[in-house]
C-alpha cells in the first residue's frame, strides 16, 4: 500500500515501474493465463479516514510459470541472504490450532521491508531511477488444501530455500 497515493496519484508510478521490472508483467498483461498484468489495487470501503472506494492505493501483479520461478530464484539467491534482520519467514507457534482458515488455506503470506525492493538485481541495475521504494508483500498461493496444507505449502517453498523459523507467540 503507497499511503502517499490517496493524495496524488503518480505516488504509484514508482510501485508500478519496480513490478514492471521484477515481473515482467505490463500494464496491458502477459502471461498465458493471466493477462491482466501490473494491476492498480483500489480501496474497497473506507478506512481510518484516508481510504475512501475507489481511491488507488497500491500495485499488485499476479506471476505463474516461468516468471514466477526466475522471481524465486532471484529473491532466494540474492534478496534473502543481503537483508540484515531477516532470519525466515515467521510460522505460528506449534500449539496454535491449525483449523484456522489459513491453516487449511495451503497460502504461505509474508512482507519485506524496502530495503528488500532494491536488492532485486533488476531493481539495484537502475535503483536511482526509481524515486521511492516499497515494502511488499507476498502471497504464495499453492493448490494445498485441507488438514495440514498449510504444512505442505511451507514444506513446497522450503524446498526453494526459503527459510521458515517458529514464532514463540
Amino acid at each position: 500500500m503507497v499511503k502517499e497515493a490517496t493524495s496524488n496519484r503518480s505516488h504509484l508510478l514508482s510501485a508500478i515501474m519496480a513490478f514492471r521490472a521484477l515481473s515482467g508483467e505490463t500494464s496491458q498483461g502477459g502471461g498465458l493465463r493471466h493477462r491482466e498484468g501490473v494491476q492498480i489495487v483500489k480501496g474497497r470501503k473506507t478506512e481510518g479516514g484516508w481510504i475512501r472506494p475507489g481511491l488507488p492505493v497500491g500495485v499488485k501483479v499476479e506471476m505463474t510459470g516461468d516468471r514466477m520461478y526466475e522471481f524465486l530464484g532471484s529473491l532466494v539467491q540474492f534478496v534473502l541472504p543481503r537483508l540484515r534482520e531477516f532470519s525466515g519467514v515467521e510460522m505460528p507457534a506449534e500449539r496454535r490450532s491449525q483449523q484456522t482458515p489459513a491453516g487449511v488455506s495451503g497460502v504461505v503470506s509474508f512482507g519485506l521491508p524496502p530495503t528488500a525492493m532494491g536488492l532485486f538485481p533488476q531493481i539495484e541495475v537502475n535503483l536511482d531511477s526509481y524515486p521511492r521504494v516499497h515494502g511488499f508483500h507476498m502471497h504464495f498461493v499453492t493448490n494445498a488444501r485441507g488438514q495440514g496444507a498449510q504444512a505442505r505449502a511451507r514444506a513446497l517453498l522450503s524446498g526453494f530455500q526459503i527459510p521458515f523459523i517458529r514464532s514463540s507467540r
